[in-house]
């Protein structure tokens, strides 16, 4: 169960709860800066901002890590840079960087909840974690549950401090999500209704939501916020491979068997496009996308064997 708590599942694809709201979607910001708030802004720096929009606005990892290491260099009391570059290192399995990056998120958010406790104790929540995750992959599961107690205590005093800030509800929500998958008291719907009323910004809310219902196994549901996704960044190649997953989950029977040829072929169409810049993604996309980008076009001549078509 520990593992599952701390690997994301195949929409994530590579990244820790925390490093996925740390990275989420990026939206249309009423001040330039804050990608979260439009009020009571936070001076979150420049390249971190620019980051942000090249991983999640462009897809583009390759550019976002030009603009992070600017931000790393001159932003030095920016926590979500440093929780940003861990991520990214988790997803290519570069562990010392990791770790460095993890330990560097924590003493700047303990740093930071001096002038700001909400952020400063968000972030020693995300540290935490991060650094729980390291600790799960190369030394203890246990340390790394004792660090799940600690990111649980921080995010409550953040949540003491501001409950309706938008920033906190992203990770909250997608901490409750997958505790609701994975622990029987858990629910689901505590995440989606924090979603719903309180993060932001929408494109960021799109994204989570579709994990949710993803999660879910609601497909149908997942679909609608995977579109709205892709309406604002069509080009986004790390979208359309979602969008790919959900069009192959509902060709497939129960069991994993190709059952809908016209639903495997949209899913190929959009594996297809996202292959197309599959360079500018992260280690931890590109291996999954290929894979099912191969798998996707067996299914089909499976499928029109059967049928007796001819492959299109």
């Amino acid at each position: 169960m520990l593992k599952q708590l701390i690997r994301y599942r195949q929409a994530s694809l590579s990244w820790s709860v925390v490093c996925t709201v740390a990275l989420s979607l990026w939206g249309t910001p009423s001040i330039a800066g804050d990608p979260f708030r439009s009020s009571n802004p936070r001076p979150i720096g420049d390249n971190t901002e620019a980051a942000f929009v090249e991983i999640f606005k462009n897809g583009n990892y390759l550019q976002a890590t030009d603009y992070l290491e600017q931000a790393i260099q001159t932003e030095t009391d920016e926590p979500l840079a440093y929780a940003i570059k861990a991520s990214l290192a988790y997803s290519n399995g570069e562990w010392d960087v990791m770790k460095t990056s993890a330990d560097k998120t924590l003493a700047v958010a303990e740093k930071l909840t001096t002038t700001d406790p909400l952020r400063g104790n968000l972030y020693q929540a995300v540290g935490h974690f991060l650094q729980g995750a390291h600790e799960f992959k190369n030394k203890s599961p246990l340390g790394a549950l004792n660090k799940l107690q600690l990111v649980l205590e921080y995010l409550d005093k953040a949540e003491a401090i501001a409950p309706h800030d938008p920033e906190l509800n992203l990770l909250k929500g997608y901490l409750d999500l997958i505790l609701s998958v994975n622990l029987p008291f858990s629910s689901p719907e505590d995440a989606i209704t924090r979603f719903e009323k309180y993060a932001a910004p929408n494109y960021m809310v799109d994204r989570a939501l579709f994990a949710a219902y993803r999660d879910l196994d609601q497909y149908d549901t997942a679909m609608e916020y995977i579109d709205q996704a892709l309406a604002n960044s069509p080009d986004n190649p790390e979208l359309q491979y979602f969008k790919g997953q959900i069009l192959r989950k509902k060709g497939r029977t129960k069991d994993g068997q190709p059952k809908d040829l016209e639903l495997l072929q949209e899913a190929y169409t959009y594996f297809d496009q996202a292959m197309k810049k599959v360079d500018q993604l992260p280690k931890g996309v590109q291996t999954p996308l290929r894979h099912d980008h191969e798998v996707v076009q067996h299914e089909i001549e499976k499928l029109t064997q059967m049928s007796g078509e001819v492959p299109s």
